[in-house]
């Protein structure tokens, strides 16, 4: 019986077929090659990395701005007329974008790593640009209607710059391999410099970035002010339905230390509170009084908007998805809220000596009460009894006026005027949204004795950063997460954060230079004169893991030619060899060859 043997068995490579496979569709080892990548196949490479870094950027923009979620729906719910929590798909598509993109742009790197030739698949590049021009698109989107919203990320950066800058440094760190990988397999000289420029500028940049990091939470612990008072946003929208009384004594209960409302004057001359300009989005207008669910909500009398339920779209529509963290006992309360009259949210105060802060939406034209809008309010001011010192009046309109009936009232803006001028109109307090207004002057108002109020803070990171900027109180619709801070979520002394800068970087230094002494540790060898026994050709095929095989079989038939010749030249030399049949390439050994064996033909 005949046995026949493979000429040859190739080991099954898993890894490389799952890599060569997802990229560019190449399963087989016939499709797979160690030739350079094209020129085309570099441009999508470099389109890839692009995508990527917007990807990063949007997503992480869009879940910083988790804060605003509320804000963004309210925007669309003008634009367009229903309620609906616009965040969540957003937020879903920016992840599933991010992940593809990301997971492409790691098996690309490792193409380049193991030597492979890039050669993404026809369907990830119809993928590709989709995700890049969505990006594009929501971008320019965001920069057009929702500009303001950018500011974020800086504001981000000065709660997560610090731990983001060591992470940066670690993955540079790690780029390291594949860095000096390519400049040990280059053989053009000037690739090499331009390439280990750019590479080290990036990294030094990295090591210095701190010199222009600034984040308020670095700071003494000494220098640390009181926590910023809560200011209940209409309640406590995420557990109750908004302005209604439940949603006032939800926000007592969870320890808020004032209230916010918007006033509007009905009909027939009843201050009550209501953030929109229309009935349509918090009550039942529209199956009530179905002809008139758009009108003015001070267009309705008293008598009925008291009839209204402004509780069941609360379960409803779940604008904040804590509807499901209520009990039994508090959905039917919930689901049973009326609107709620400024006097009632005034009596609430009272009792528990919180303050309030009052902005008003001026009437109609052709309301009764147009131009005593300002008397009624304020007569429901007075007649609760709540001390004149725990109102913060916030509306223009006629501010003098009220001055002269109500002069302990706190005086509050929402202009920004240096504190000069803050002080020599009168005004005791600063009413701005967060992004508007930075540490330092913050620190410059306290000094003046103005106090600042920001809105609308909902995430615990961002009371964190403004509570170590300085300010004094913030409006915002999660009470009951903020009422639970009892300190920053970080702080660190100046001194602390010196040493972990200096030490992350020593260590950097370390392992890049670690790195590419490994990289690059034959050709380091052969330069300093100690391997010059061995063939060229043998230290640039230990370099040659990512050329192509054009040149590495050419570089490896020159070494069999030059062992052979070596080997015939020790024989005839009858010089003592080692085990392997050679001693060594030497360069006098391969050209003291040629002449004997030219010599032996000779004879």
């Amino acid at each position: 019986m005949v046995k026949h043997q493979p000429l040859q068995y190739y080991e099954p490579q898993l890894c490389l077929s799952f890599l060569t496979g997802i990229y560019g569709c190449r399963w087989k080892r016939y499709q797979r090659s160690h030739d350079s990548t094209t020129k085309w196949e570099q441009l999508w490479f470099l389109i890839l990395s692009v995508t990527f870094f917007l990807s990063v950027t949007w997503f992480y923009f869009w879940w910083e701005v988790h804060n605003d979620y509320n804000e963004f729906n309210w925007y669309m719910y003008k634009r367009k007329g229903y309620w609906s929590d616009w965040s969540v798909p957003v937020l879903a598509l920016a992840g599933a974008g991010f992940t593809y993109v990301t997971f492409l742009q790691i098996l690309a790197l490792c193409h380049i790593t193991v030597g492979q030739q890039m050669n993404l698949y026809w369907m990830h590049k119809v993928a590709l640009m989709m995700v890049l021009v969505t990006l594009l698109v929501a971008m320019a989107s965001v920069n057009q209607m929702w500009k303001e919203e950018w500011d974020i990320i800086l504001i981000s950066f000065q709660a997560t710059a610090p731990f983001l800058h060591i992470g940066a440094v670690a993955v540079v760190t790690l780029l390291a391999w594949l860095v000096a990988g390519q400049f040990a397999r280059s053989e053009r000289i000037v690739f090499q410099a331009l390439f280990l420029i750019l590479y080290v500028g990036v990294l030094l940049a990295l090591y210095l970035l701190p010199l222009v990091i600034y984040s308020p939470c670095i700071m003494n612990r000494e220098d640390l002010g009181p926590r910023p008072d809560i200011i209940g946003n209409r309640g406590a929208p995420m557990l109750a339905p908004e302005n209604t009384l439940m949603s006032f004594q939800r926000a007592v209960e969870q320890q808020a230390d004032g209230f916010f409302v918007n006033v509007t004057i009905s009909y027939d001359g009843v201050a009550f509170v209501m953030h929109d300009t229309t009935l349509r989005r918090t009550t039942n207008v529209d199956e009530v009084f179905r002809d008139r669910a758009l009108d003015n909500a001070a267009t309705f009398n008293w008598t009925d908007l008291k009839e209204l339920n402004a509780g069941r779209w609360f379960s409803q529509e779940d604008p904040f998805w804590t509807v499901r963290e209520l009990s039994d006992e508090e959905m039917e309360e919930a689901l049973n809220q009326s609107l709620c009259r400024l006097a009632d949210v005034l009596q609430l105060a009272v009792r528990r000596n919180l303050s309030v802060m009052v902005d008003l939406w001026r009437p109609p034209a052709g309301h009764p009460y147009r131009s005593t809008w300002l008397n009624v309010t304020l007569d429901a001011i007075f007649h609760s009894g709540i001390p004149q010192q725990l109102v913060k009046w916030l509306p223009g309109e006629e501010r003098w006026l009220v001055r002269q009936i109500a002069p302990r009232f706190q005086q509050v803006t929402s202009l920004k005027l240096n504190a000069t001028e803050l002080r020599s109109q009168g005004f005791a307090g600063l009413n701005l949204r967060y992004n508007r207004i930075n540490a330092d002057q913050m620190r410059d108002y306290a000094s003046r004795n103005i106090s600042t109020n920001v809105y609308l803070v909902n995430d615990p990171w961002l009371l964190s950063v403004l509570w170590c900027a300085g300010v004094q109180s913030v409006t915002s619709d999660a009470c009951q997460l903020l009422s639970k801070v009892q300190t920053p979520n970080w702080m660190m002394q100046p001194d602390e954060y010196l040493t972990l800068w200096v030490t992350s970087d020593i260590i950097s230094v370390t392992i890049v230079v670690g790195i590419f002494i490994l990289q690059n540790y034959h050709l380091i060898r052969w330069r300093l004169g100690s391997m010059r026994s061995y063939n060229p050709e043998q230290i640039m095929l230990s370099a040659a893991v990512r050329r192509s095989s054009r040149d590495v079989n050419i570089m490896k038939e020159k070494l069999i030619f030059s062992e052979i010749n070596n080997g015939l030249g020790s024989s005839d030399d009858g010089s003592l060899c080692s085990e392997s049949g050679f001693d060594g390439y030497t360069n006098d050994g391969v050209g003291g060859l040629g002449s004997r064996g030219r010599k032996n033909r000779m004879d």
